[in-house]
This record gives C-alpha cells, sequence and structure tokens, in this order.
C-alpha cells in the first residue's frame, strides 16, 4: 500500500553534512520525495512533535536539542514507506543500530542519532502537519 511518512535530519545529521547521503538513501530505495525544506523548529513545534515523550526525563533536553539549530524534513511517499523508511533508520541508540542502517552507519549516540522517523502512518501524517503546510504537499 502506497502511504507517506516523514523523516528530519536532526541538527548533528545537518552539521556533520549528512544531508544528501541521508537522501540518496532514501532515493537509491526507491521512495519518492514529496515535499523536503530546512527548517529551524519553535521550541512548540518540537513539543508537539515529540509529545509522545512529555513527562519523560529527557523530554526538556530533546526539545533544546532540536531546536538549537536547522533541521531537513522531508515527505516520502511508497509502498509502506513507514515500515520501509524504520528500517533503514534503525534502532533509536545509535550504538545499538545494525551497520547498514542510518543511525547503525553514523550514530554512537542515543540522542545525538542523525534522524528522526515517524513510526506509524497516523503519527506520520500528524508530524507533517506540524512542518508542513498544506500548499507545501500540493502535486
Amino acid at each position: 500500500m502506497v502511504e507517506r511518512t516523514i523523516v528530519i535530519v536532526k541538527p548533528d545529521g545537518v552539521r556533520r553534512g549528512l544531508i544528501g547521503e541521508i537522501i540518496s538513501r532514501f532515493e537509491r530505495k526507491g521512495l519518492k520525495i514529496k515535499a523536503l525544506k530546512m527548517v529551524r523548529l519553535s521550541r512548540e513545534s518540537a513539543m508537539k512533535l515529540y509529545d509522545v515523550h512529555i513527562g519523560k526525563s529527557f523530554f526538556n533536553s530533546l526539545i533544546d536539542y532540536m531546536s538549537s539549530s536547522p533541521v531537513v524534513a522531508m515527505v516520502l511517499e511508497g509502498d509502506g514507506a513507514v515500515n520501509v523508511v524504520r528500517l533503514m533508520v534503525g534502532e533509536t541508540d545509535g550504538r545499538r543500530a545494525l551497520p547498514g542502517t542510518i543511525r547503525g552507519d553514523y550514530s554512537l549516540s542515543i540522542s545525538e542519532n542523525v534522524v528522526h522517523a515517524a513510526d506509524s502512518a497516523v503519527r506520520a501524517e500528524y508530524e507533517i502537519s506540524i512542518i508542513f503546510t498544506p500548499n507545501e504537499l500540493a502535486e
């Protein structure tokens, strides 16, 4: 089933110059980029993006980090896009992510783990609406 999802290259991925490498992995896999932009998330947007973690010990530092410098957000589309992207991204903790995954190849941290990816189609649509306007998603 064709679906869409969101991927965000986090501040460490942008700072390290990994944007092109990350985008090219998704393109080579066959996913289509439907929208793409560099943006600096406001604290409010970051809090909405990570609202599932409100109350957890790392929440405030995560919000500080995600709003500290620009990120690159993209909407990807393809057959089973959410699960395909999650497999490509790898485990949240880069120290445990398998080689060949984005986090496995580029991260040694749980906090600076290069990319964010939605964990379900419903969540993807919610997160897309936080960062992209309907106009930016128009065909």
